[in-house]
């Protein structure tokens, strides 16, 4: 994980049951006599999650429907650390503006990145429900100067009808769904639980998912050549644009896309968390001369 993240190491159950008291009946004793909680219970999960926002970052209020993803806390700060980085050593380091794509009905970059860096969004989706949850939880967390929420209402585009003429953005950061199908999604889930010990039901992700926040027709490459094109008819507006990439073997040809669209720089940073590896790649079509003006005026 990221040096700054602070969930580095082992929760303290006991601190956040403190914090959150409805944690406390999902902890118990492992085999290895410490306090944990059934991570294959999508509710625990919630919960956990729910503890750590009110903990470590003052958020207070977080609900969504159970069919909804519910986002690890650790993993997505992870990004929001990266992606600061990024920023600082370009010189961005204040008034910093963020367009989240595909936000949710969790919100959770927006209220992360807010909540550590006092960065502003724009957070995108294209399901008007999810939105609508997600402005409950910006309007009873007092983040409505900070974090604007917009409805693309065309599946087939990202940025399009979102960033609008002279509107000029610091960043952009996406998680695309990582899979083709309902189907590709349910494997993955199966083999996911039967790790965690929890083979009897098949049908339940432990971090739930609805349609839209899981899969893509043509899955996550698909999706990322989409947004890449997309980035490029807004070349001079957003000084860096990313995105979280699951499959390594997508990474070639991301960077053979990018550089046909005329990228002048582009970046892969490493992103480890326990097992689990990945990647975020960032790129610009802003010259020198063009990214110092940026940071003169902006």
């Amino acid at each position: 994980m990221h040096k700054n993240n602070i969930h580095k190491s082992d929760y303290n159950f006991e601190s956040l049951c403190k914090v959150h008291p409805e944690l406390k009946d999902f902890v118990f004793e492992n085999k290895h006599q410490s306090l944990s909680v059934d991570f294959a219970n999508p509710k625990a999960v919630k919960t956990l999650n729910r503890a750590l926002l009110q903990t470590y970052y003052n958020i207070k209020f977080w609900e969504f429907p159970e069919e909804n993803l519910c986002p690890p806390i650790p993993g997505r700060v992870d990004y929001i650390h990266y992606l600061a980085d990024l920023l600082e050593l370009s010189g961005i380091d204040k008034n910093v503006s963020v367009i989240d794509i595909g936000t949710g009905a969790s919100c959770i970059y927006p209220l992360l990145g807010h909540a550590v860096y006092d960065w502003s969004f724009i957070a995108t989706d294209i399901d008007k429900t999810s939105l609508e949850y997600a402005q409950q939880i910006v309007d009873k967390n007092n983040f409505n100067k900070s974090i604007e929420l917009k409805h693309q209402p065309d599946a087939s585009q990202i940025l399009n009808r979102i960033l609008n003429a002279g509107e000029h953005i610091s960043a952009c950061m996406c998680n695309p769904p990582f899979y083709k199908s309902k189907d590709e999604a349910q494997d993955v889930t199966a083999r996911k639980l039967k790790g965690l010990g929890n083979s009897t039901n098949k049908g339940t992700r432990n971090f739930s998912g609805t349609a839209n926040e899981l899969w893509y027709t043509g899955g996550e490459k698909a999706f990322l050549h989409n947004y890449l094109y997309e980035s490029s008819l807004f070349k001079s507006q957003c000084y860096w644009y990313t995105t979280l990439v699951s499959k390594k073997e997508n990474v070639k040809s991301m960077l053979s896309s990018l550089n046909k669209l005329g990228a002048t720089a582009i970046k892969t940073i490493p992103m480890n968390q326990g097992q689990k590896i990945s990647r975020i790649i960032a790129w610009t079509f802003l010259t020198e001369d063009e990214q110092k003006q940026w940071r003169d005026k902006f």
